[in-house]
């Protein structure tokens, strides 16, 4: 299954965050630290025109801490300024105003050799939708100011908001990219919820996160559920599908005759994935070639 979402408030959102670029001092950007790669939007690069960047990696608490440092390594090494938080309790988010200012010391110096008093940092923070942003936004600023939901496509505008005395932030609604050249991307982020489920077939979006967890964390997966047999070939379409049904089996997901409702088996999988039922999940690794931990 093709997987596309590009609502017309994100064409919107492209353009008006590129006429604010003048205003700005440094882009925030924000990934899922579980799928960092996948949450990145390819075309952020061309929004951002270069201007300082300081990336973060949220729903750290969610994601593997091993591998989380995999891809603090990797940012760093690719010249990025990289910090991980959690918006939603709060770690390290108090961080983000000191290193937004670190990332900018040149220019705060100049300004204060001419004699200036350095105003607040502006920052404009970006990010797919269902990242975290306006979470993150009311850690920052000490109250409930931007909307937050579940659901992406949240926020639908853009506003300034203050950070305490040291940053302001412009929020900006979640940005897809017109078209997945890798699926594999496609399904990471609705896996993880990024993309409306409405126009999604839950089925095929679980089987992929089963197969994911077969690969990556299986003892993890069958403590969860009482699984028994590992299935011997993870590109072996039936077994994983029984996988599913033996999940689904054990929660009790049965219609007459003892069959299997995969779509409520589905629906399990997925929230419980997304709920840290399942663990510290990472669905990606920095290089192809470099395994995630064994659980």
């Amino acid at each position: 299954m093709a997987i596309q979402w590009f609502p017309g408030h994100m064409t919107r959102a492209k353009r008006q965050i590129q006429d604010k670029l003048k205003l700005i001092d440094i882009a925030i950007e924000l990934l899922d630290a579980r799928i960092p790669i996948s949450s990145r939007n390819p075309m952020v690069d061309d929004i951002l025109q270069g201007k300082p960047r300081l990336i973060i990696l949220n729903k750290a608490d969610l994601a593997d801490p091993v591998t989380t440092q995999q891809w603090m390594d990797y940012f760093q090494h690719e010249g990025f300024s990289v910090i991980s938080v959690d918006s939603s309790s709060g770690t390290r988010v108090n961080e983000i105003p000191g290193k937004a200012k670190e990332i900018l010391h040149e220019k705060i110096a100049k300004q204060i050799a001419k004699g200036m008093n350095p105003r607040a940092v502006r920052g404009l923070i970006v990010g797919i939708p269902n990242v975290g942003k306006s979470t993150l936004i009311n850690r920052l600023a000490g109250r409930n100011i931007a909307a937050t939901g579940d659901k992406p496509g949240v926020t639908k505008g853009q506003q300034w908001i203050k950070a305490g005395t040291d940053l302001e932030l412009l929020d900006t609604p979640g940005i897809l990219w017109p078209k997945f050249e890798d699926q594999q991307a496609g399904y990471r982020l609705a896996v993880t919820g990024a993309i409306k489920e409405q126009i999604l077939n839950v089925d095929d979006i679980a089987y992929f996160a089963t197969k994911e967890l077969v690969q990556r964390y299986w003892p993890t997966l069958s403590e969860r559920y009482g699984l028994e047999s590992q299935p011997s070939d993870i590109e072996d379409n039936e077994q994983i599908v029984a996988v599913m049904e033996e999940i689904g089996r054990r929660r009790g997901c049965l219609m007459g005759g003892g069959l299997v409702d995969l779509e409520k088996a589905s629906g399990i999988i997925l929230r419980d994935l997304r709920a840290g039922k399942l663990g510290r999940i990472t669905l990606e690794a920095p290089y192809d070639d470099m395994p995630l931990r064994e659980k």
